[in-house]
């Protein structure tokens, strides 16, 4: 068998499979728990590779990537073709060029620092021009951006849902930490990336995690009580416990046990507890502030500010592209929804609590589409090409959303709707007073149709598998140590480990630039981050 790779490398984790070349056939499916560089968002990922070194990152990124590899397990080891797919921050990473351009934005800015836009345009290299991969002795399979700032993932996103040949105003998004999405206004797409934060993705959600067996992905109210749905060994959705949501006491058993909950099961379980008054903004309406779930996971007034955060930005990036294109946000009647979080959601949970525009007639949701492209690619170099065309007649407007006014006034808004509590008519009072496109309640019930019941919805025949640990840590030895552990016991995700005067980071669960608690908790002030090497 001539093997294949096909690899989405997305913000919150890696998705990948192992593809028959000749067949076609998805042969084994494997994803990451997280992304391989610290922190939980793009900008942390930019931030460390700026201060700290663009070669770190792409180390960690390619040493994750063959770990990766070697779970697939590849017939006789050998790898005959990579196709990759994402956004151009984690591609970039992926080849090793800069990400200077992408890190900043204003072309006034990128002039006085004589920054040079990369060439991100569709191309196939030889695995040996990739620092890291020269023994792997393949071709490497890489998409085109729109536009620099707009890749491969947000052309994924466009081309699959469809609405490219659609007449109506259509808006696509992928729930995940990134948050891209498109709106085609006539023959127009504006595009934007609103940067939510991995709540989505159940991340930085006390109990979360991304979509994987075992995790509670939906909520429904239920004669008082709280019935779990949870996601088993095949990621189907299968009936779990009813709970007392004041104290996890088990009132109806159900046939499977829960290990946490993801971004879609917060959602759920935010819109359930508001419609039924057990969440009135910002609180939680019980004796210890949170909601009990089965097997005891537990969801805070924390997560709910975490995850307020991240509605909010979704929201805020969906009424700035409205107000980039000139229309309201009444006029977009179509809405894809695309990621692992935009298949497993409830659609019209998500679309009560905003986070599809509230008038729209029909929801689509169609899975893990840069994976898609990505296995697209893999077996036909001709699609590639394609794909590079689509990109070049793409009569685009990006809207950067860190600098764009509209999103500013929008998103503090929203921040201020879901974590001080400012009543829902005094929302789309100030949008209208600052003449922004506003928002509604949702007085219509939308068709949704469901492309795809999983986000990946071919796993093989050799099944899922799941790195708990992607495999790669940051090490240094620290010259006046005195071993007081302080920064490991600060460390919130017990991700750095001090034993002799050395110390060892493990990237994918370290917070990152962000954080940075065991810097400063260090009292001789010795933990040079710059010092830090990769280890695989």
């Amino acid at each position: 068998m001539r093997t294949g790779i096909a690899i989405d490398l997305g913000t919150s984790g890696f998705r990948a499979q192992k593809v028959d070349l000749d067949s076609g056939e998805i042969k084994r499916t494997v994803i990451t728990m997280r992304n391989p560089l610290p922190g939980a968002n793009v900008m942390d990922h930019l931030d460390f590779a700026m201060t700290y070194g663009q070669d770190k990152a792409h180390e960690l990124v390619i040493n994750a990537f063959r770990h990766i590899v070697d779970e697939l397990d590849p017939e006789d080891a050998a790898v005959d073709r990579v196709a990759i797919c994402g956004n151009p921050i984690q591609l970039s990473f992926f080849q090793g060029i800069p990400i200077d351009d992408l890190a900043y934005a204003g072309e006034r800015k990128k002039q006085l620092m004589n920054i040079q836009e990369q060439e991100r345009d569709a191309s196939i290299v030889d695995s040996a021009n990739i620092k890291g991969l020269e023994n792997l002795d393949c071709k490497v399979v890489i998409p085109p951006a729109i536009k620099h700032e707009v890749g491969a993932d947000a052309l994924a996103l466009i081309v699959k849902s469809g609405m490219l040949d659609s007449d109506e105003i259509t808006i696509a998004t992928d729930y995940g930490t990134n948050a891209e999405m498109a709106l085609k206004v006539g023959n127009i797409i504006y595009t934007g990336s609103a940067a939510a934060g991995p709540a989505l993705e159940g991340q930085e959600i006390e109990d979360g995690s991304i979509a994987r067996p075992f995790v509670i992905s939906d909520i429904e109210f239920n004669n008082g009580n709280l019935r779990n749905f949870v996601l088993d060994e095949e990621m189907n959705t299968v009936q779990g416990s009813l709970v007392n949501y004041k104290n996890g006491d088990v009132v109806e058993g159900g046939s499977i046990k829960a290990s946490g909950i993801t971004g879609t099961g917060v959602i759920a379980l935010i819109d359930e507890a508001m419609d039924n008054g057990i969440i009135q903004l910002p609180n939680v309406k019980t004796s210890d502030k949170m909601l009990h779930l089965q097997d005891n996971v537990n969801f805070t007034e924390k997560d709910l500010v975490e995850a307020g955060r991240a509605i909010g930005a979704i929201r805020a990036g969906h009424v700035t592209l409205c107000n980039a294109a000139g229309i309201s946000m009444e006029d977009v009647q179509v809405a894809y929804m695309s990621g692992a979080a935009g298949t497993y959601m409830d659609a019209l949970k998500a679309h009560r609590i905003g986070m599809i525009p509230y008038n729209v007639s029909n929801i689509c949701q169609i899975g893990n589409t840069s994976l898609i492209v990505a296995k697209e690619i893999l077996l036909s170099e001709d699609r590639l090409w394609e794909l590079q065309k689509i990109a070049r007649e793409i009569v685009g407007t990006h809207v950067m959303f860190a600098t764009d006014e509209a999103f500013k006034e929008t998103y503090i808004l929203e921040l201020s709707y879901w974590n001080e509590g400012m009543p829902f008519k005094a929302l789309k009072k100030f949008l209208k007073k600052k003449g922004l496109p506003t928002i509604d309640i949702v007085k219509k019930t939308p068709e949704v149709e469901k492309r795809v019941t999983k986000d990946i919805p071919d796993l093989g025949d050799e099944g899922l598998g799941v790195l708990e640990e992607v495999g790669t840590y940051l090490k240094m030895e620290v010259e006046g140590c005195i071993d007081c552990h302080k920064c490991m016991e600060i460390c919130p995700n017990n991700a750095l480990k001090e034993e002799e005067r050395n110390v060892s980071i493990r990237t994918d669960l370290c917070d990152g630039a962000h954080c940075q608690k065991c810097i400063h908790a260090c009292p001789e002030d010795v933990l040079d981050w710059n010092k830090l090497k990769v280890m695989g």
